[in-house]
């Protein structure tokens, strides 16, 4: 057990290097701001230029959060779902929330071509990839909850999430093959992820979902620690299995769902997150766990798109390319070095 003071200096490293993360995050970009005038900025202070000045507090600052965010609400879904589902290639996607997002955006994008022009735009709008992935993402949910509620196995909602989301991937082929380039690649560009596109009233409405669900999830700490040694043993504790697993897919919805509608799919950091903090602390208490998991996701989004914003450069790359380009060799690495596994 990683005894309680390792633990505090442990968080509060990882505090420490979320915050400067953010800051160096703030700073670079297509226009390099000093490091100074980033803090002089952000504390209401004098600065340089009054373009820099605009140029944070509008544009980067919501996207720095966005990442924040995003990756800390992705890493804790994943940990819900790897000890929910006792996987460790569980991920915030399994149920199929994805998905089902993926289809309501796709009949945004590519309705017309199926259903005519105008079945698309009942949904044209500033709104209408958050509203249809949204939709899309809820219509998944509510199966997966009644399902939840019927089936006493675990892995049959697993199974039950994976046909889901084959499901509306079919269905999502169906449509990009008769729609035409165009909107096909508005699509494709969407699937890509994107933190960027967020002004600051989107910002504070996923701030609400993400804040829903990381509360969920602390709630649920102790019915999760008694989930690790099987669903038996937790009974002998006295858990509720059917209202806990009810909590936890309610938890991983309200933040893999919300992130989904407002930033697009973004792959691999709710899988990998969870897997780096547990090398680097070697606990299995979710106590331990939940908070590092919050902080590491946050670091590694906030990497992750500093790399993708190509400092000095005008050009974007895609989000979804580099959380899998710059976590995957830091996963096999930090494996290999500690010949281990732990979950």
């Amino acid at each position: 057990m990683l005894n309680q003071r390792k633990y505090i200096l442990a968080l509060i490293f990882l505090f420490i290097a979320v915050v400067f993360t953010a800051l160096f995050n703030i700073s670079l970009g297509s226009v390099s701001i000093p490091l100074k005038e980033v803090i002089a900025s952000l504390l209401g202070m004098h600065v340089e230029k009054d373009t820099w000045r605009y140029i944070i507090l509008n544009y980067r600052l919501p996207k720095a959060m966005t990442a924040v965010i995003t990756g800390s609400g992705l890493a804790v879904s994943g940990l819900l779902m790897q000890t929910l589902f006792r996987n460790p290639l569980a991920g915030p996607y399994v149920l199929g929330l994805s998905s089902g997002a993926s289809l309501g955006v796709a009949l945004v994008f590519m309705g017309a071509s199926v259903f005519g022009a105008s079945f698309a735009a009942i949904f044209l709008s500033s709104w209408s990839l958050v509203i249809a992935s949204s939709l899309g993402s809820l219509l998944v949910l509510f199966a997966v909850i009644l399902a939840s509620v019927r089936l006493r196995d675990t892995m049959a909602i697993l199974i039950i999430g994976l046909m889901f989301a084959s499901l509306t991937a079919a269905i999502v082929s169906v449509l990009a093959y008769f729609s035409p380039a165009s909107n096909l690649q508005q699509y494709v560009f969407w699937s890509y992820g994107s933190l960027g596109n967020l002004g600051w009233s989107e910002v504070g409405i996923l701030s609400i979902f993400w804040l829903a669900g990381i509360l969920i999830s602390i709630g649920s700490i102790k019915n999760l620690n008694s989930l690790l040694l099987g669903e038996q043993y937790a009974r002998s504790l006295g858990t509720n299995i059917r209202k806990n697993r009810f909590l936890i897919i309610i938890a991983t919805s309200l933040l893999a769902g919300s992130i989904t509608a407002f930033a697009g799919p973004i792959a691999f950091i709710g899988l990998a997150v969870p897997h780096l903090i547990r090398q680097v602390i070697p606990s299995s208490n979710h106590i331990t766990l939940v908070p590092a998991v919050i902080f590491g996701g946050a670091i590694l989004m906030l990497l992750c798109d500093t790399v993708a914003q190509l400092p000095g450069s005008e050009v974007s790359l895609p989000i979804n390319a580099i959380t899998s380009i710059i976590g995957a060799p830091v996963v096999i690495w930090l494996l290999v070095r500690k010949r281990r596994f732990n979950f």
